[in-house]
């Protein structure tokens, strides 16, 4: 402001009004975290799909210390699944990508660092997806269809970003926890069923720990019996690609990977969605 303009009242007051105005609108979005919310109001976003279907996924990879362990189980199973990766870690591990794209699994876009994205910042937004997205379309061969964001966080920005690159943000309607310090085994599975629709589900695990510590071991050790059952009760178990949702169709081209972000300062590791 010019030193001789002062900023007046009314000034101040729309200034504010704006910004304010602009925050609610990048924050109000990230209310579908709530499972509840997300649920009655938004089933696809949840990730409901065909009935006798069930979509498993995993977040946070891929880590070559616990990524190659679930892929020999899911072979063990005849399962496939769909990886939602950090471009970060497939950058730094690009082949461990290619094997898991050779398994038959599907990669999908978790954003290029696990921050979270309270502060409305629109190019830093778009960084982070397309970033990721370019990644997997160069590792995979294809262009991704999905996107979850890093905590369940779907801010007014992301959903923006995912939108401009061709994304189509899809959460879960069953998880289990399995970040946790104290989970088991027994509890992951536990939580997992006690979560389930019965109809279209979409569930959410984890192939990899951000916090470096072994926390992946709950959810590789039941993956088994969580599978068999579910085979048992009439499902087949596979990735978002067979589960009939629909990608969104309305893109405009991705940002080529000359955007692809580097580190960013807010990597939280707690709750590693």
């Amino acid at each position: 402001m010019h030193p001789g303009h002062p900023i007046t009242l009314p000034v101040l007051r729309a200034s504010l009004a704006a910004t304010a105005l602009a925050a609610t609108a990048h924050i109000t979005p990230a209310g579908t975290w709530l499972p509840g919310l997300r649920r009655t109001f938004l089933p696809t976003l949840t990730g409901l799909g065909d009935p006798d279907h069930v979509a498993l996924t995993f977040d946070d990879g891929p880590d070559p210390r616990s990524t190659p362990h679930f892929l020999d189980v899911l072979d063990g199973l005849d399962t496939r699944a769909t990886f939602f990766v950090m471009g970060e870690r497939l950058a730094e591990h690009p082949e461990l990508g290619r094997d898991i794209v050779r398994r038959g699994h599907e990669l999908a876009v978790h954003g290029w660092t696990h921050s979270r994205p309270w502060l409305p910042a629109p190019g830093r937004d778009l960084r982070e997806v397309s970033g990721a997205a370019e990644e997997v379309r160069r590792i995979s061969g294809v262009r991704p269809r999905w996107y979850r964001p890093p905590y369940g966080i779907l801010t007014g920005g992301r959903w923006a970003a995912a939108r401009r690159c061709g994304l189509r943000p899809v959460l879960w309607s069953s998880w289990g926890r399995d970040w946790t310090a104290d989970a088991t085994p027994k509890g992951v599975l536990e939580t997992v069923r006690g979560q389930l629709y019965g109809v279209g589900d979409t569930i959410l695990l984890h192939d990899a720990d951000l916090s470096g510590s072994d926390r992946w071991r709950p959810a590789l050790a039941m993956l088994p019996e969580l599978v068999g059952g579910l085979r048992a009760s009439g499902l087949t178990v596979g990735p978002l690609v067979d589960h009939g949702l629909v990608p969104h169709a309305g893109a405009r081209k991705a940002p080529g990977p000359s955007e692809r972000p580097g580190p960013a300062a807010d990597t939280a590791d707690a709750a590693p969605v």
